[in-house]
Protein backbone atom coordinates (compact mmCIF):
# COMPACT_ATOMS: atom_id res chain seq x y z
CA UNK A 1 0.00 0.00 0.00
CA UNK A 2 1.29 3.39 -1.08
CA UNK A 3 1.42 6.36 1.03
CA UNK A 4 -1.78 7.61 3.01
CA UNK A 5 -3.53 10.43 4.16
CA UNK A 6 -0.45 11.56 6.59
CA UNK A 7 -0.44 13.80 9.90
CA UNK A 8 2.96 15.13 9.63
CA UNK A 9 2.40 15.02 5.22
CA UNK A 10 3.85 18.49 3.91
CA UNK A 11 1.40 18.38 0.78
CA UNK A 12 -2.38 19.64 1.70
CA UNK A 13 -5.17 18.46 -1.06
CA UNK A 14 -8.12 21.37 -0.09
CA UNK A 15 -11.61 19.73 -0.89
CA UNK A 16 -13.57 17.08 0.11
CA UNK A 17 -14.74 13.76 -0.53
CA UNK A 18 -18.04 14.92 -2.27
CA UNK A 19 -15.73 16.07 -5.11
CA UNK A 20 -14.65 13.69 -7.79
CA UNK A 21 -11.38 15.53 -8.58
CA UNK A 22 -10.72 15.37 -5.00
CA UNK A 23 -10.88 11.09 -5.03
CA UNK A 24 -8.98 11.45 -8.26
CA UNK A 25 -6.08 13.40 -6.95
CA UNK A 26 -6.00 11.22 -3.98
CA UNK A 27 -5.53 8.51 -5.84
CA UNK A 28 -2.93 9.38 -7.71
CA UNK A 29 -0.70 10.77 -4.59
CA UNK A 30 -0.85 7.55 -2.76
CA UNK A 31 0.21 5.93 -6.16
CA UNK A 32 3.03 7.89 -5.99
CA UNK A 33 3.97 7.87 -2.64
CA UNK A 34 3.12 11.32 -1.74
CA UNK A 35 1.63 11.49 2.07
CA UNK A 36 -0.56 13.81 2.12
CA UNK A 37 -3.23 15.95 4.50
CA UNK A 38 -7.18 16.83 3.25
CA UNK A 39 -8.15 20.05 4.69
CA UNK A 40 -10.81 20.84 5.98
CA UNK A 41 -11.34 17.61 7.17
CA UNK A 42 -8.08 17.18 8.91
CA UNK A 43 -7.28 20.64 9.76
CA UNK A 44 -7.96 22.72 13.03
CA UNK A 45 -9.97 25.88 12.75
CA UNK A 46 -6.55 27.84 12.44
CA UNK A 47 -5.40 26.00 9.73
CA UNK A 48 -8.22 26.07 7.50
CA UNK A 49 -8.75 29.68 7.53
CA UNK A 50 -4.97 30.01 6.63
CA UNK A 51 -4.97 27.28 3.91
CA UNK A 52 -8.51 28.61 2.63
CA UNK A 53 -6.61 32.12 2.70
CA UNK A 54 -3.79 31.49 0.52
CA UNK A 55 -5.87 29.40 -2.06
CA UNK A 56 -8.16 31.96 -2.49
CA UNK A 57 -5.56 35.12 -2.45
CA UNK A 58 -3.69 32.70 -5.52
CA UNK A 59 -6.68 32.75 -6.80
CA UNK A 60 -7.24 36.58 -6.45
CA UNK A 61 -3.91 37.01 -7.67
CA UNK A 62 -3.66 35.07 -10.58
CA UNK A 63 -0.77 32.60 -8.49
CA UNK A 64 -2.88 29.34 -8.46
CA UNK A 65 -1.05 27.90 -11.28
CA UNK A 66 -2.46 24.99 -13.59
CA UNK A 67 1.36 23.01 -14.11
CA UNK A 68 2.86 24.38 -16.13
CA UNK A 69 1.21 27.34 -17.15
CA UNK A 70 -2.62 28.63 -16.54
CA UNK A 71 -3.84 28.85 -19.99
CA UNK A 72 -6.51 31.67 -20.14
CA UNK A 73 -8.96 29.74 -21.12
CA UNK A 74 -8.86 27.80 -17.39
CA UNK A 75 -11.32 28.26 -15.46
CA UNK A 76 -10.47 27.98 -11.00
CA UNK A 77 -11.80 25.49 -9.81
CA UNK A 78 -14.20 25.11 -6.53
CA UNK A 79 -11.90 22.35 -5.30
CA UNK A 80 -9.62 20.50 -5.24
CA UNK A 81 -6.19 22.54 -4.96
CA UNK A 82 -2.88 20.96 -3.86
CA UNK A 83 -0.70 23.13 -1.27
CA UNK A 84 2.96 22.14 -1.64
CA UNK A 85 5.76 22.28 0.85
CA UNK A 86 6.60 25.78 -0.96
CA UNK A 87 2.94 27.30 -0.57
CA UNK A 88 2.69 26.96 -4.34
CA UNK A 89 -1.69 26.88 -5.06
CA UNK A 90 -1.91 24.19 -8.02
CA UNK A 91 -5.06 22.92 -9.59
CA UNK A 92 -6.21 20.78 -12.50
CA UNK A 93 -6.09 17.11 -11.53
CA UNK A 94 -4.97 15.95 -15.38
CA UNK A 95 -2.02 18.54 -15.22
CA UNK A 96 -1.06 17.55 -11.78
CA UNK A 97 -0.62 13.92 -12.94
CA UNK A 98 2.02 14.93 -14.82
CA UNK A 99 3.45 17.64 -12.12
CA UNK A 100 3.31 14.31 -10.16
CA UNK A 101 5.73 12.06 -12.70
CA UNK A 102 8.18 15.07 -12.85
CA UNK A 103 8.54 15.83 -9.26
CA UNK A 104 7.70 12.63 -7.61
CA UNK A 105 8.47 10.20 -9.84
CA UNK A 106 6.82 6.54 -8.76
CA UNK A 107 8.88 3.52 -8.55
CA UNK A 108 6.45 1.36 -10.84
CA UNK A 109 6.29 4.25 -13.70
CA UNK A 110 4.79 7.09 -14.59
CA UNK A 111 1.03 8.09 -14.21
CA UNK A 112 1.03 9.43 -17.57
CA UNK A 113 2.60 6.59 -20.19
CA UNK A 114 5.89 7.45 -21.84
CA UNK A 115 4.65 5.70 -24.98
CA UNK A 116 2.91 7.73 -27.55
CA UNK A 117 0.20 5.54 -28.19
CA UNK A 118 -0.76 4.11 -24.71
CA UNK A 119 -0.32 8.02 -23.48
CA UNK A 120 -2.89 9.34 -26.11
CA UNK A 121 -5.28 6.91 -24.67
CA UNK A 122 -4.44 7.41 -21.21
CA UNK A 123 -5.04 11.25 -22.08
CA UNK A 124 -8.39 10.32 -23.80
CA UNK A 125 -9.79 8.22 -21.07
CA UNK A 126 -8.97 10.38 -18.60
CA UNK A 127 -10.30 13.79 -20.19
CA UNK A 128 -13.51 11.71 -21.49
CA UNK A 129 -14.46 10.82 -17.62
CA UNK A 130 -13.36 14.16 -16.45
CA UNK A 131 -15.96 16.53 -18.54
CA UNK A 132 -18.39 13.86 -19.57
CA UNK A 133 -17.77 11.17 -16.84
CA UNK A 134 -19.07 14.09 -14.30
CA UNK A 135 -22.02 14.79 -15.99
CA UNK A 136 -22.89 10.84 -15.45
CA UNK A 137 -22.26 10.71 -11.92
CA UNK A 138 -23.77 14.28 -10.65
CA UNK A 139 -27.15 13.24 -12.13
CA UNK A 140 -26.77 9.66 -10.17
CA UNK A 141 -25.98 11.31 -7.12
CA UNK A 142 -29.13 13.93 -7.64
CA UNK A 143 -31.74 12.12 -9.02
CA UNK A 144 -30.55 8.13 -8.75
CA UNK A 145 -29.90 8.46 -5.03
CA UNK A 146 -32.36 11.60 -4.69
CA UNK A 147 -34.28 9.97 -1.78
CA UNK A 148 -31.31 8.43 -0.06
CA UNK A 149 -31.19 9.40 3.63
CA UNK A 150 -27.19 9.76 3.94
CA UNK A 151 -27.24 13.27 2.50
CA UNK A 152 -24.40 14.54 1.00
CA UNK A 153 -25.24 18.19 2.63
CA UNK A 154 -24.61 16.15 6.03
CA UNK A 155 -21.57 14.67 4.96
CA UNK A 156 -20.46 17.82 4.00
CA UNK A 157 -20.87 19.35 6.61
CA UNK A 158 -19.03 17.23 8.79
CA UNK A 159 -15.92 17.86 6.74
CA UNK A 160 -16.39 21.55 7.53
CA UNK A 161 -17.14 21.56 10.86
CA UNK A 162 -13.95 22.90 11.57
CA UNK A 163 -13.76 25.91 8.86
CA UNK A 164 -17.61 26.62 9.31
CA UNK A 165 -18.74 29.01 12.01
CA UNK A 166 -20.30 26.55 15.31
CA UNK A 167 -24.21 25.37 14.68
CA UNK A 168 -23.89 26.74 10.63
CA UNK A 169 -23.41 22.94 9.29
CA UNK A 170 -26.90 21.73 8.70
CA UNK A 171 -27.59 25.27 7.42
CA UNK A 172 -24.44 25.03 5.09
CA UNK A 173 -25.53 21.76 4.31
CA UNK A 174 -28.69 22.12 3.16
CA UNK A 175 -28.05 25.15 1.20
CA UNK A 176 -25.06 23.28 -0.88
CA UNK A 177 -27.77 20.50 -1.58
CA UNK A 178 -30.30 23.22 -3.67
CA UNK A 179 -27.46 24.53 -4.88
CA UNK A 180 -26.11 21.36 -6.44
CA UNK A 181 -29.99 20.20 -7.35
CA UNK A 182 -30.32 23.93 -8.93
CA UNK A 183 -27.20 23.38 -11.20
CA UNK A 184 -28.50 20.01 -12.74
CA UNK A 185 -28.83 21.31 -16.00
CA UNK A 186 -26.00 23.05 -16.27
CA UNK A 187 -24.22 19.63 -15.93
CA UNK A 188 -26.05 18.13 -18.72
CA UNK A 189 -29.14 16.99 -16.40
CA UNK A 190 -32.12 18.25 -17.65
CA UNK A 191 -35.24 16.76 -16.11
CA UNK A 192 -38.57 16.48 -18.49
CA UNK A 193 -41.40 18.63 -18.16
CA UNK A 194 -43.52 18.38 -14.86
CA UNK A 195 -40.73 15.42 -13.31
CA UNK A 196 -41.80 14.82 -9.36
CA UNK A 197 -40.70 12.33 -7.10
CA UNK A 198 -42.57 11.19 -3.79
CA UNK A 199 -40.68 12.45 -0.76
CA UNK A 200 -38.86 15.18 -2.45
CA UNK A 201 -39.65 18.84 -2.39
CA UNK A 202 -39.50 21.21 -5.06
CA UNK A 203 -35.74 23.01 -4.00
CA UNK A 204 -34.68 18.95 -3.91
CA UNK A 205 -36.67 17.54 -7.17
CA UNK A 206 -34.26 17.43 -10.60
CA UNK A 207 -35.12 20.72 -12.68
CA UNK A 208 -36.30 20.84 -16.15
CA UNK A 209 -35.35 24.16 -18.21
CA UNK A 210 -37.92 26.17 -20.68
CA UNK A 211 -36.21 24.88 -24.29
CA UNK A 212 -34.03 21.95 -23.17
CA UNK A 213 -34.74 18.67 -24.23
CA UNK A 214 -34.89 16.49 -21.16
CA UNK A 215 -31.38 14.03 -20.97
CA UNK A 216 -32.26 12.31 -18.20
CA UNK A 217 -32.03 8.63 -20.18
CA UNK A 218 -29.54 10.27 -22.53
CA UNK A 219 -27.13 9.98 -19.35
CA UNK A 220 -28.30 6.95 -17.96
CA UNK A 221 -27.72 5.25 -21.52
CA UNK A 222 -24.19 6.98 -21.37
CA UNK A 223 -23.49 5.34 -17.94
CA UNK A 224 -24.55 2.05 -18.87
CA UNK A 225 -22.37 2.06 -21.91
CA UNK A 226 -18.95 3.59 -20.00
CA UNK A 227 -19.60 1.21 -17.21
CA UNK A 228 -19.85 -2.15 -19.43
CA UNK A 229 -16.87 -0.89 -21.16
CA UNK A 230 -14.89 -0.95 -18.07
CA UNK A 231 -16.35 -3.92 -17.17
CA UNK A 232 -14.88 -5.85 -20.52
CA UNK A 233 -10.90 -4.32 -19.92
CA UNK A 234 -11.20 -5.70 -15.86
CA UNK A 235 -12.48 -8.63 -16.57
CA UNK A 236 -9.27 -9.36 -18.48
CA UNK A 237 -6.82 -7.00 -16.42
CA UNK A 238 -5.91 -5.07 -13.43
CA UNK A 239 -6.37 -1.82 -15.02
CA UNK A 240 -7.50 0.21 -18.01
CA UNK A 241 -4.23 0.20 -19.60
CA UNK A 242 -2.59 -3.11 -18.25
CA UNK A 243 -0.95 -4.34 -14.76
CA UNK A 244 -0.45 -0.86 -13.22
CA UNK A 245 -2.40 2.27 -12.34
CA UNK A 246 -2.13 5.45 -14.33
CA UNK A 247 -4.23 8.38 -15.25
CA UNK A 248 -7.04 6.54 -17.21
CA UNK A 249 -7.42 4.83 -13.77
CA UNK A 250 -7.52 7.81 -11.52
CA UNK A 251 -9.88 9.76 -13.63
CA UNK A 252 -12.46 6.63 -14.45
CA UNK A 253 -12.21 6.08 -10.11
CA UNK A 254 -12.29 9.29 -9.41
CA UNK A 255 -15.66 9.77 -11.20
CA UNK A 256 -17.54 6.19 -11.03
CA UNK A 257 -16.63 6.20 -6.79
CA UNK A 258 -18.16 9.71 -6.00
CA UNK A 259 -21.22 7.55 -6.02
CA UNK A 260 -19.72 4.82 -3.60
CA UNK A 261 -20.95 7.37 -0.74
CA UNK A 262 -24.71 7.36 -2.42
CA UNK A 263 -26.72 3.90 -1.77
CA UNK A 264 -28.99 4.03 -4.70
CA UNK A 265 -26.17 5.00 -7.22
CA UNK A 266 -23.91 2.08 -5.26
CA UNK A 267 -26.44 -0.64 -5.69
CA UNK A 268 -27.09 0.56 -9.76
CA UNK A 269 -23.35 0.57 -10.22
CA UNK A 270 -22.58 -2.71 -7.88
CA UNK A 271 -25.98 -4.64 -9.89
CA UNK A 272 -24.22 -3.56 -13.59
CA UNK A 273 -20.68 -4.60 -12.98
CA UNK A 274 -19.52 -6.35 -9.96
CA UNK A 275 -15.97 -6.46 -11.21
CA UNK A 276 -16.48 -2.57 -11.75
CA UNK A 277 -17.43 -2.25 -8.25
CA UNK A 278 -14.56 -4.21 -6.49
CA UNK A 279 -12.27 -2.76 -9.28
CA UNK A 280 -13.42 0.97 -7.35
CA UNK A 281 -12.85 -0.45 -3.79
CA UNK A 282 -9.79 -1.32 -4.23
CA UNK A 283 -8.67 1.64 -5.34
CA UNK A 284 -10.19 3.63 -2.71
CA UNK A 285 -8.40 1.30 -0.30
CA UNK A 286 -5.07 2.27 -1.76
CA UNK A 287 -4.05 -1.05 -3.39
CA UNK A 288 -3.74 0.20 -6.50
CA UNK A 289 -0.30 1.92 -5.04
CA UNK A 290 1.63 -1.77 -5.07
CA UNK A 291 0.82 -3.06 -8.34
CA UNK A 292 3.39 -3.49 -10.46
CA UNK A 293 3.43 -4.62 -14.40
CA UNK A 294 3.63 -3.87 -18.27
CA UNK A 295 0.78 -1.47 -19.81
CA UNK A 296 -0.32 -2.19 -23.43
CA UNK A 297 -2.74 -1.49 -25.84
CA UNK A 298 -5.01 -4.59 -26.10
CA UNK A 299 -8.36 -5.08 -27.96
CA UNK A 300 -10.16 -4.77 -24.62
CA UNK A 301 -9.83 -1.10 -24.63
CA UNK A 302 -12.34 -1.07 -27.85
CA UNK A 303 -15.73 -1.36 -26.03
CA UNK A 304 -14.84 1.51 -23.53
CA UNK A 305 -12.83 3.50 -26.22
CA UNK A 306 -16.17 3.36 -28.44
CA UNK A 307 -18.26 4.14 -26.33
CA UNK A 308 -16.11 7.15 -25.31
CA UNK A 309 -15.61 7.96 -28.87
CA UNK A 310 -19.31 8.50 -29.71
CA UNK A 311 -19.96 10.88 -27.09
CA UNK A 312 -17.06 12.51 -25.45
CA UNK A 313 -15.43 13.65 -29.67
CA UNK A 314 -18.86 14.82 -30.92
CA UNK A 315 -19.73 17.03 -27.19
CA UNK A 316 -16.32 18.76 -27.56
CA UNK A 317 -16.57 19.50 -31.52
CA UNK A 318 -20.10 21.02 -30.69
CA UNK A 319 -18.57 23.04 -27.37
CA UNK A 320 -15.76 24.15 -29.83
CA UNK A 321 -17.96 25.76 -32.38
CA UNK A 322 -20.33 27.64 -30.14
CA UNK A 323 -17.58 29.06 -27.89
CA UNK A 324 -16.05 30.32 -31.43
CA UNK A 325 -19.24 30.96 -33.14
CA UNK A 326 -19.62 33.14 -29.70
CA UNK A 327 -16.35 34.70 -29.83
CA UNK A 328 -17.06 36.02 -32.93
CA UNK A 329 -19.98 38.06 -31.90
CA UNK A 330 -18.30 39.71 -29.01
CA UNK A 331 -19.59 36.94 -25.75
CA UNK A 332 -16.83 37.60 -22.92
CA UNK A 333 -19.00 35.75 -20.19
CA UNK A 334 -18.86 31.31 -20.47
CA UNK A 335 -19.75 28.99 -18.68
CA UNK A 336 -21.65 28.75 -15.66
CA UNK A 337 -22.59 32.16 -15.74
CA UNK A 338 -23.45 32.57 -19.23
CA UNK A 339 -25.76 29.40 -18.64
CA UNK A 340 -27.56 31.49 -15.99
CA UNK A 341 -27.89 34.21 -18.49
CA UNK A 342 -29.19 32.34 -21.46
CA UNK A 343 -26.40 32.94 -23.00
CA UNK A 344 -24.09 31.06 -25.46
CA UNK A 345 -26.27 28.28 -25.77
CA UNK A 346 -26.59 26.05 -28.20
CA UNK A 347 -28.20 22.70 -29.98
CA UNK A 348 -26.62 19.21 -30.48
CA UNK A 349 -27.25 15.66 -30.36
CA UNK A 350 -26.18 12.46 -28.92
CA UNK A 351 -26.58 8.91 -29.88
CA UNK A 352 -29.64 10.02 -31.73
CA UNK A 353 -31.15 12.51 -28.57
CA UNK A 354 -30.90 16.13 -28.94
CA UNK A 355 -29.31 18.68 -25.70
CA UNK A 356 -28.95 22.03 -25.18
CA UNK A 357 -25.64 23.39 -23.14
CA UNK A 358 -23.60 26.35 -23.11
CA UNK A 359 -20.44 27.19 -24.23
CA UNK A 360 -17.86 26.01 -21.52
CA UNK A 361 -14.43 27.62 -22.52
CA UNK A 362 -12.30 25.20 -20.38
CA UNK A 363 -13.30 22.42 -22.62
CA UNK A 364 -12.29 24.35 -25.55
CA UNK A 365 -9.01 24.02 -23.91
CA UNK A 366 -8.88 20.66 -23.22
CA UNK A 367 -10.23 19.46 -26.03
CA UNK A 368 -7.56 22.00 -28.30
CA UNK A 369 -5.12 20.32 -25.95
CA UNK A 370 -5.97 16.81 -26.59
CA UNK A 371 -6.52 17.62 -30.53
CA UNK A 372 -2.44 18.71 -30.81
CA UNK A 373 -1.25 15.73 -29.31
CA UNK A 374 -2.99 13.43 -32.29
CA UNK A 375 -1.02 14.75 -35.09
CA UNK A 376 2.09 14.80 -33.01
CA UNK A 377 2.34 11.15 -32.72
CA UNK A 378 4.26 9.16 -34.65
CA UNK A 379 2.87 6.92 -37.51
CA UNK A 380 3.19 3.62 -35.97
CA UNK A 381 1.86 5.11 -32.53
CA UNK A 382 -1.25 6.36 -34.70
CA UNK A 383 -1.97 3.65 -36.48
CA UNK A 384 -1.67 1.13 -33.08
CA UNK A 385 -4.31 3.53 -31.50
CA UNK A 386 -6.55 3.60 -34.73
CA UNK A 387 -6.58 -0.05 -34.87
CA UNK A 388 -8.56 -0.10 -31.54
CA UNK A 389 -11.18 2.32 -33.43
CA UNK A 390 -12.08 0.17 -36.22
CA UNK A 391 -13.28 2.12 -39.58
CA UNK A 392 -13.46 5.71 -37.80
CA UNK A 393 -11.53 8.86 -39.56
CA UNK A 394 -9.71 9.68 -36.22
CA UNK A 395 -7.87 11.96 -38.50
CA UNK A 396 -10.94 13.91 -38.79
CA UNK A 397 -12.03 12.94 -35.52
CA UNK A 398 -9.07 14.80 -33.11
CA UNK A 399 -9.18 18.66 -35.31
CA UNK A 400 -8.19 21.42 -32.85
CA UNK A 401 -10.02 23.80 -35.52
Amino acid sequence: MGAVDSPGAAHVVWGVELSPFVLKLESMLRSAGVPFRRLPRDGGRIENARIAALVERAKRDGTARRPPVTDPLDDYPLVPYLITPAREVLFDSSALAAWLDDNHPAAYGPLVPEDPALRFAARLVDEAFDEVGLYLVHHNRWKLAATDNDRPGLRLAREYARHLPPGTGRVFGAWFERRQVRRLPYLFSVAPDGYRVDGLTAAMTPPSRDGFPPTHDLLEEIWRRWVDGCDAILRAQPFLLGDRFTVADASAYGQLSMNLTDPAATRALRERSPITFDWLLSIRDGKHASARGELRLSRNLTPLLTAIADVFPPLMQANRRAWEKAVQTGATRFNESAFDADECLYDGELLGRPYRSVAKAFQVRTWRDLCAEWPALPPDARSAFAELLPGRDLDGVFVAS
